[in-house]
């Protein structure tokens, strides 16, 4: 346990696990949500949210990986005895993460160069699913190997593995100093510039523009709810694993809450940007901003290159700043994914950092060549609706019902907190996170089962859906319980873990 690597600064952890938080979602996710439910309305429920939910998982997270010092299988098999189970289902589902994420990062580098001389033309859309990703016409039909798509995807796991081998002080920290505040640079001229277009203002009144009726819509709330979870890395290994390279003196409560409102900042400076581009584009084409708004996929790599091709100068530089903008997000964010299962592999086999790296970070990037084939993006679209609904939403609430309900330890890991935390948590947190959050994901669940009982996601095939979604989200499950009945390696599971970590 004394021997675990540690961050060389406060600084450096803040910025990986703000680096972990902000990614893709921050995007090309969050706008479209807050205009979608309630507009300016929105940020009530959001802030309510983030406060209830976020900050206070943040803070359990960060407190178990702490206390235990270990990776997410370890702290929680540190933690009570035979949910090891849950610290495994994390890290699987983290694994599926990884080997899709991988692509969409690869995407945005492929249109960094794109935007140099815009070529994608002047149908985004035609150039982005057929001459680019060569989209098969139906889903399951895999097709070939598309280069265009493979070589970026073997370059991103190049820098990807290359920065884990390094470890945590040398690699995934410096990195982060280096990437997080590049990506800051780039986004703030992006807006800035997106301000000064005609339309902006447009764009932006119907972003904040209040829609106060929402806010008496369940659905809103469910929402908002749903932003921040998936927003901060809640739920699937990271945060754990992250915080168990912490030094035994660290501010755990100040840390979650500058990690989560620094986030939530990342995100509001993203909708900023994406409506005054979409406001743009609407007074460019003499329609109002909610025809042209979208989110995902569409959003950065149809609709933004429209806006980008229409931009009165200099398209160049903010097409590649754009996509620079995703694909060190994604990278951040990839990085911390595949961390999950690098500890966990050298915590439970007692191998080199190396060898961890080498077989689950390179195992990922073999499964992420499927989604370099014709009918790769299909894949993609089902693998991740399903690991995200069925795959992190449970697993966030089996971890508080866990530690809340059958561990009943919320009140051990406040107080483990408070020891050394300037903000001390009170019975507040304990309510958020032994009723509050476990109804709320607990309603999600029930809704998500209910609506995808009904009607397939997207109008897939069924078939497609079964092997591509559901036993994507099933196979994650039972991999938890395969790995927790291996034997560990030279490692004391029960070792004594301090009750209170002196200051």
């Amino acid at each position: 346990m004394d021997n675990r690597p540690q961050w060389g600064t406060r600084a450096g952890f803040i910025m990986a696990a703000v680096g972990s938080a902000i990614g893709l979602g921050n995007i090309w996710r969050f706008p479209a949500v807050a205009y979608e439910n309630g507009g300016g309305a929105f940020f009530l429920p959001y802030l309510f949210a983030l406060l209830t939910a976020g900050i206070p998982l943040l803070i359990m997270e960060f407190t178990l990986g702490h206390k235990y010092r270990g990776s997410s299988p370890l702290s929680f098999a540190r933690f009570r005895k035979n949910s090891e189970w849950l610290g495994w289902w994390q890290v699987a589902i983290s694994f599926v993460i990884a080997t899709y994420y991988a692509a969409i990062i690869a995407w945005s580098l492929s249109f960094a160069v794109f935007s140099f001389k815009q070529s994608w033309g002047s149908d985004p859309e035609g150039f982005f699913f057929g001459k680019y990703l060569k989209l098969a016409e139906t889903p399951g039909d895999i097709g070939g190997i598309v280069p265009g798509v493979l070589i970026p995807i073997i370059l991103v796991w190049i820098v990807t593995l290359g920065i884990l081998i390094k470890g945590i002080k040398k690699g995934i920290e410096i990195a982060n100093k280096i990437m997080i505040p590049t990506l800051v640079v780039l986004f703030l001229i992006i807006v800035v510039r997106a301000l000064t277009l005609d339309g902006a203002a447009a764009g932006l009144d119907a972003f904040f523009k209040p829609d106060w009726s929402e806010i008496a819509n369940p659905k809103v709330w469910v929402a908002a709810y749903g932003q921040i979870f998936f927003s901060l890395s809640i739920g699937f290994a990271i945060m754990v694993t992250y915080s168990s390279y912490l030094p035994k003196k660290t501010d755990i409560s100040n840390n979650a809450f500058i990690t989560g409102f620094a986030n939530s900042g990342f995100e509001l400076l993203a909708g900023i940007g994406v409506f005054a581009a979409l406001g743009f584009m609407a007074d460019q084409q003499g329609v109002p901003v909610n025809e042209v708004v979208g989110s995902g996929v569409g959003l950065a790599f149809i609709v933004f290159p429209k806006i980008i091709s229409e931009f009165p100068a200099f398209n160049g530089f903010f097409g590649f700043a754009f996509f620079m903008c995703l694909t060190l997000a994604g990278l951040t964010s990839l990085i911390s994914i595949v961390e999950t299962f690098v500890a966990g592999i050298q915590d439970k086999f007692n191998v080199s950092r190396n060898k961890s790296v080498a077989v689950g970070g390179g195992l990922a990037a073999f499964i992420s060549i499927l989604f370099a084939t014709k009918g790769g993006l299909y894949l993609l679209d089902s693998a991740d609706y399903f690991i995200n609904q069925f795959g992190i939403v449970l697993a966030g609430l089996a971890e508080v019902i866990l530690v809340g309900w059958f561990a009943k330890e919320l009140k051990t890991l406040q107080n483990h907190a408070n020891s050394m935390s300037d903000i001390i948590i009170g019975s507040w947190w304990r309510i958020c996170l032994g009723i509050i959050t476990p109804i709320i994901l607990g309603y999600m669940t029930i809704q998500n089962f209910i609506t995808n009982f009904k009607t397939n996601y997207g109008d897939y095939p069924t078939a497609f859906i079964v092997y591509s979604g559901w036993a994507v989200a099933f196979a994650a499950l039972i991999a938890g319980f395969i790995l927790m009945k291996l034997k560990w390696k030279n490692n004391d599971v029960q070792a004594k873990v301090e009750k209170e970590v002196s200051i």
